[in-house]
């Protein structure tokens, strides 16, 4: 009995409690006691348009002709198709003609359809087969779940198959894979018709300066001819590349673009073994028919020289003095076949025996007689202080020892300034140590003079000068 009483005692204070936590906040028992009300929020969807806005892809990977009337038709199927159907709005027909499938960056008519997808102009995309939309996978399944995102569909008709769908991209993947196979078969097959025709002495003809191709065989064209002999005769004298350039500007030569020949494109002539008469085959191939980058053929596979497929246009005394002119350059170290200096190529280091390398003054305002850049020891540039003591030699400082040293040969004096014809006529290579200098002359005499870099010195006695004279005009004034 007197646990009965306790535990209603417990009870009744409980009920006490909850009746003023319910008068402390405003709310009785009735209210508490009550179900509920649950409003559920539905998420807005946004309203589609009446009319479904719908578009359609082609393409075809070979620019002739038979593809191109396929292409034709399938631009009026699909323009047809999507205007006979009431429930559907024209959103146009994209094609790509003569583009390969296994890239999307080189289809500008692709690109075009996914950034009006992306603006909201598209609805649903109508397409021939997986293999006409993408034949890389995982180009094609990125796509797909790019405009997935967007609720917009993608139609392939041969596979019946809708990228909305529950099942879609599991199809997708299985489907795009047999379509990259496919390419891949495709790719070996091209690449083994190719490989045969080479062998066969066979290759396609192709447009090249100084040739037009005339219905089986190439003619040289006369003004072009010039001008590529120009050049092999210009390098063969000297000249750099940029001075070539430069050259045919003023005699009023330029490529076929109406463009002055670059740098680049001049030692691509230099290195045209087809001016000379014949072609050398396989020098570059493709390693994956994915990314199409070529690669050189450096034994991979194998090269082919087929002899008189060109008319000649380089004779071979020729040819010869142009690979001599480039051996003594590359002996030589001049960075990138550039003189800076009369001194370039001359220099080389009495530590290590690389080749000093010219670096120009950086400052960007004007520069006096000393700041005309400095040569170094090329190994010490590329791999560190540690890996070699020679020491920079500056421009102006080479100047003041050429004057004093060559001057009794030339039979000038020191006063005389300097000229970079004595260098050309009298000295054949030096070489430099930390504090000497060896002149090896053309007459195979040798002279040796300590040499110590005074331009910072010197600039700074000049500048004090300069200064000097303003402030001593300033008085007089």
């Amino acid at each position: 009995m007197q646990h009965a009483r306790c535990d209603q005692h417990d009870r009744d204070a409980i009920l006490g409690n909850r009746d003023a936590l319910g008068a402390m906040t405003g709310h009785s028992e009735q209210v508490t006691s009550r179900n509920p009300k649950v409003i559920k929020l539905e998420r807005p969807v946004a309203s589609k348009p009446s009319r479904m806005r719908v578009a359609a892809y082609a393409r075809v990977s070979v620019d002739s002709d038979e593809l191109m009337h396929s292409l034709a038709a399938q631009v009026s199927h699909y323009s047809a198709h999507i205007q006979t159907n009431p429930s559907w709005e024209y959103a146009g027909v994209y094609a790509d003609a003569g583009i390969s499938g296994t890239a999307t960056r080189n289809r500008i008519e692709f690109q075009r359809l996914i950034a009006d997808c992306e603006k909201g102009m598209v609805d649903i995309i109508l397409t021939k087969s997986i293999s006409r939309f993408a034949r890389n996978t995982v180009d094609l399944l990125k796509t797909v779940r790019h405009l997935r995102e967007r609720n917009i569909s993608v139609r392939f008709e041969r596979e019946n198959l809708d990228s909305l769908s529950p099942d879609g991209e599991l199809m997708l993947s299985i489907l795009a894979s047999y379509a990259q196979e496919e390419s891949l078969s495709i790719s070996e097959n091209v690449k083994w018709g190719i490989r045969k025709r080479f062998s066969q002495g066979r290759f396609l003809a192709y447009a090249i300066y100084g040739y037009r191709w005339v219905e089986d065989h190439f003619e040289i064209i006369g003004e072009e001819a010039e001008a590529v002999r120009f050049m092999y005769r210009s390098f063969a004298d000297g000249m750099t590349l940029t001075e070539i350039s430069d050259a045919l500007v003023k005699r009023g030569i330029f490529n076929r673009r109406g463009q002055p020949f670059g740098k680049s494109s001049i030692l691509r002539i230099l290195d045209q073994e087809k001016y000379r008469g014949f072609s050398v085959l396989q020098r570059t191939y493709v390693e994956d028919h994915i990314t199409h980058r070529k690669k050189m053929n450096t034994g991979v596979l194998p090269r082919f020289e087929v002899q008189g497929t060109h008319p000649v246009i380089i004779d071979e005394e020729l040819h010869e003095k142009v690979e001599a002119e480039r051996e003594r350059r590359r002996q030589a170290g001049a960075a990138r076949w550039r003189r800076a200096t009369c001194f370039t190529g001359k220099i080389a280091c009495g530590h290590c025996g690389s080749t000093f390398t010219y670096t120009p003054n950086t400052w960007s305002g004007e520069l006096t007689q000393f700041q005309q850049g400095h040569y170094q020891c090329s190994r010490k540039r590329k791999h560190g202080a540690k890996s070699c003591p020679a020491k920079s030699l500056p421009v102006y400082t080479l100047r003041q020892v050429c004057c004093s040293l060559l001057g009794p040969i030339i039979g000038t004096s020191d006063c005389d300034p300097f000229e970079e014809a004595w260098i050309d006529n009298h000295v054949d290579h030096i070489i430099a140590f930390a504090g000497t200098l060896e002149f090896h002359l053309t007459t195979k005499e040798v002279l040796t003079t300590p040499w110590k870099n005074t331009a910072k010195r010197d600039i700074w006695a000049h500048r004090r000068a300069v200064a000097q004279q303003h402030i001593n005009s300033e008085v007089l004034s």
